[in-house]
């Protein structure tokens, strides 16, 4: 896999979210305190879309059941859900989002 540009860093603020496409896969940059994280935008218990959930610090939740998911690790933290989300590497380029995908 390589990095690829996805997304401009100005177009994610602070505590907020953006999804993108990369080949058929949806994932969702997340800004939490100025990083950017980047995961699979599906929940897991039932592939709801995450990007429809509030950024709450380093979770979100998914608006379907309120599953809570880190999206700094992809780790499930409540259920329904049970499975972490994946996750993908991320690196800033001035002001490119690059994900490895």
């Amino acid at each position: 896999m390589s990095f690829q540009p996805v997304a401009k860093l100005s177009e994610i603020p602070e505590g907020t979210t953006h999804k993108v496409v990369i080949g058929r896969h949806a994932v969702l940059l997340c800004n939490v305190g100025g990083q950017i994280f980047a995961i699979e935008d599906v929940c897991t218990h039932d592939g709801g879309e995450l990007d429809q959930g509030e950024l709450e610090g380093t979770r979100i939740m998914c608006p379907r059941h309120g599953a809570f998911f880190d999206v700094t690790t992809g780790a499930a933290l409540t259920p329904p859900a049970v499975m972490p989300v994946a996750t993908y590497r991320v690196r800033i380029e001035g002001d490119d989002v690059c994900v490895d995908g």
